[in-house]
């Protein structure tokens, strides 16, 4: 098999389809790989370029490849998906991708630490938590409401309508509804626990970026914003626009 310079690699949940070239821009090989595979087969290469796009588990793959030498990039899918030119499929995304990756104008995303990685994920967890905190309140407020109990929008409110629940001698609302809703006033605690100590937890991780410690003295950012951005930003001086910071998080014109 000719060397291959430059590779395209469509990423799927089991299989991964791969598409090569040497430096004259002919296919040197094209071919699927299992998940298993995958290490074995670019450990084999010799140090090239390869192209992904941002998707699920490509951070992942683009710092176990780049362990064996090879010069990984991360495409904003918008950006790829302009180079397939013929109808979609693995092959065909792979080839695009392939194409994307090196031509000099493409922007990227950068490849994130495990760190980083680690505290996106725990912003999402925090965001899981939050929807589920609303979603309860919400059926805590319609359910009371039923029985002509209601309370003003907000915290404060909402602790009005706890306080109901909390109080035995209190039977506006009758059983066995009030001891379904102390159930999910029990399950509001403890998810407001939670969120307080992923919230320490962010700050905390915070302390140590370098990122973090800048953004938290600019005006209009808190700990958790800036600790949000700090897990999205690998380099804040690779950004030369505002334009190149938004493709980085995949967000491109339509």
């Amino acid at each position: 098999m000719r060397e291959v310079s430059t590779i395209g690699i469509d990423i799927a949940k089991r299989s991964f389809q791969v598409h090569g070239v040497d430096r004259a821009g002919a296919v040197v090989v094209r071919r699927a790989l299992r998940r298993s595979q995958m290490l074995t087969f670019f450990g084999k290469l010799p140090p090239c370029l390869i192209g992904m796009e941002a998707c699920g588990t490509a951070h992942f793959w683009a710092r176990e490849l780049g362990k064996f030498g090879h010069d990984v990039r991360l495409i904003p899918p918008a950006y790829a998906k302009a180079y397939v030119r013929r109808n979609k499929n693995d092959p065909a995304d792979a080839e695009a991708i392939c194409e994307a990756v090196s031509r000099p104008s493409m922007r990227f995303v950068a490849v994130k630490s495990e760190d980083q990685q680690a505290a996106a994920g725990i912003h999402r967890v925090r965001e899981i938590l939050m929807k589920q905190h609303t979603m309860l309140t919400n059926h805590i407020r319609g359910l009371m409401a039923e029985f002509g109990v209601v309370a003003a929008k907000g915290l404060l409110g909402l602790k009005d309508l706890t306080a109901i629940l909390d109080n035995p001698d209190d039977r506006r609302i009758p059983s066995p509804l009030r001891e379904g809703l102390a159930r999910i006033v029990e399950t509001l605690r403890f998810i407001d626990a939670r969120l307080e100590a992923i919230e320490r937890q962010l700050v905390q991780a915070g302390r140590e970026n370098a990122t973090y410690r800048h953004l938290i003295t600019a005006p209009g950012y808190g700990p958790i914003l800036s600790s949000a951005m700090a897990a999205m930003v690998v380099d804040p001086a690779a950004f030369r626009r505002g334009s190149d910071f938004a493709a980085s998080l995949g967000l491109v014109p339509r």
